[in-house]
Parts: C-alpha cells; structure tokens; sequence
C-alpha cells in the first residue's frame, strides 16, 4: 500500500464535502493525516504495516530497508531522516543513537541539537490510525509528538542523496542528483551515442535529430521529437513534447505535449505547462507558462503567464 499525502488534499479526498482543508501561514499543508482517516479500513485491512510518502522529494527510496528497520523495533512508526548542514533551517529530529527512538522535535535550533531532518517518507503500523480524526490534521505537528512522546516513533538515517524538489529549480536540482546515482548504481540505462553529454536518460520511444547536443543532466520522456540542431543541458521535457530545430535550452521543465518552435532559446528555470506551444525565433528568460498557453512574444525578464 503506497499513500502520498503530499498530492492528496483533504478537498479531493473527501470528494466535495463540506470539510475544507485550508493551508496555514507558512506555507505547510496542515492535512498531511487527514486522507489516512479517510482510507482507514482500507490501511487497516490485514494489519500489514504502509508506507507513506511526501509527493515532493526525491532519493533512492528505501522501502526494503526501512521496511526491516520497522519490524525489528516493532513500534508504530518509522520516518527517515536525513543530514542537512544547516540545521537551524528546519525543524530537526532528535533521537536516541543506539535504537533510533525519537526523543523529541525541535522547531528551527538557535543551539545545535541535531542535524538530521524529516525527509518526507515514512511507514507505519495500522495502529496509528487510531491517533488520526476525521478532520484535517498535521501528521509532522500533532501526530508525531504525540507517537514520540509514547515512545512510539523511530528515525532511520537515509544514505545517499535527497532532495525537496517542491520548487522547479530544486526539481531540476533533484534531477541532476537522481541521474548522478543512476551512473553511479545503473549506467545501462543511461543514454550514450553521438552528441551525448554527460548524464542523458532519454526514454526508448523519443526520436532525436541529427546535429543535436544533449546533456549534461537532460531527462527526455515518452513520444518526445527532437528535430536536428537542437541543444539540450539540464532539462526535463516530458511525453509527447516536440522541440523543433536550432533551438537551445537550459534550465527548462518542459510540460507534457509541450511545442517549442524553431530558433528558440528558453533558460534560467523557465517552465512551461502541458500544451504550451512557443512560436519560432522567441526568447523565454525564466518564464513560468501556465498550461493550454500560446507564447507569440519573447518574455526576456522572468514572470508568470496567465
């Protein structure tokens, strides 16, 4: 069982009732426990323990080893943490070294207690549905202490990298890191051939044209075209985009079925929405386009497209 409160608002979850899951100052979703009490019979079903995931991070995803680490300590509940090196940035987790066992969490540390943080993905025994009410609830704010201060909640360091990829720059950051450990773990599936930089996953299906250059740090998906002159560096351009020739971009999220015309040159985290079309010869300086739009001027300063 795979559950990712982060994509799951209390609004959608309930499916048009009254319940509105209203967002807190500071930008958290305070309805990180809500949908569990909504889909408890089904998590509860069989009594196996589930994970659950914030929708926003990447890292290699530990669920064997967390899954072990959960039944050798038998309690109910598991989060992975990990290292940062500015731990008065975040809330941290304190825990004892030995077992695990969380102690407590301390909001922001003016003195240093600990530098690990929550990275977002946890697994838990069905006994914790029975801390979570029908309404919106913060699991990081009212349900962890509780389980720690009962003494039933444990911290497994996570090895490797990890990243909050919430923010598309930190996505394209994330991704860089996803495709680095992929060369280090799994280099069969990386691309290679002529005009290949670096580290390149291009999906079997997608077509790229003669004379182009991509990479370092370019994911290409599903149905892509890449017509003939392109240039490509740390981007992601997903199913069924078209990028039609000479055109050059660099820091870009391009959305699914997604066209870029020719002669363009997009940089500096520009995003665009699925079904944007870019008309040729335009220059897009970290523009954020919103889906089913059609950009016919250049937008040299970064801002959003409505």
């Amino acid at each position: 069982m795979l559950v990712a409160p982060g994509t799951l608002t209390w609004a959608q979850a309930a499916s048009g009732s009254r319940l509105g899951c209203p967002r807190p100052r500071g930008g958290t979703d305070s309805c990180t426990a809500g949908p569990l009490a909504l889909a408890r019979d089904l998590l509860a079903e069989g009594g196996e323990p589930f994970f659950v995931l914030n929708s926003d991070v990447i890292c290699e995803f530990p669920f064997a080893a967390l899954a072990q680490f959960h039944r050798r300590h038998g309690g109910e509940g598991s989060i992975v943490v990990t290292r940062v090196e500015e731990p008065a940035k975040y809330g941290v987790v304190v825990s004892e070294p030995d077992s695990g066992r969380i102690c407590r969490f301390v909001e922001k540390p003016r003195v240093f207690v600990s530098n690990k943080i929550n990275a977002g993905l946890y697994i838990f025994s069905p006994g914790i549905l029975q801390r979570i009410q029908l309404r919106p609830t913060s699991i990081e704010k009212e349900i962890f202490p509780a389980m720690a201060q009962d003494g039933q909640l444990y911290a497994m360091e996570l090895q490797g990298f990890w990243m909050d990829i919430g923010q598309p720059k930190d996505f394209l950051t994330g991704m860089c890191m996803y495709l680095q450990a992929l060369r280090a773990q799994h280099p069969e599936k990386l691309h290679s051939g002529p005009g290949v930089v670096g580290n390149v996953l291009v999906d079997p299906s997608a077509k790229i044209g003669a004379n182009c250059v991509i990479g370092p740090n370019v994911t290409i998906g599903a149905g892509v075209v890449v017509e003939d002159g392109v240039r490509i560096k740390r981007c992601t351009v997903l199913q069924g985009a078209r990028i039609r020739s000479h055109s050059w971009l660099e820091s870009c999220i391009v959305g699914w079925s997604c066209s870029v015309g020719q002669w363009v040159r997009m940089e500096n985290v520009t995003v665009l929405g699925e079904d944007v079309i870019v008309n040729d010869e335009l220059y897009l300086n970290g523009a954020n386009v919103l889906p089913h739009k059609s950009i016919a001027e250049s937008v040299p300063e970064p801002r959003i497209i409505m």
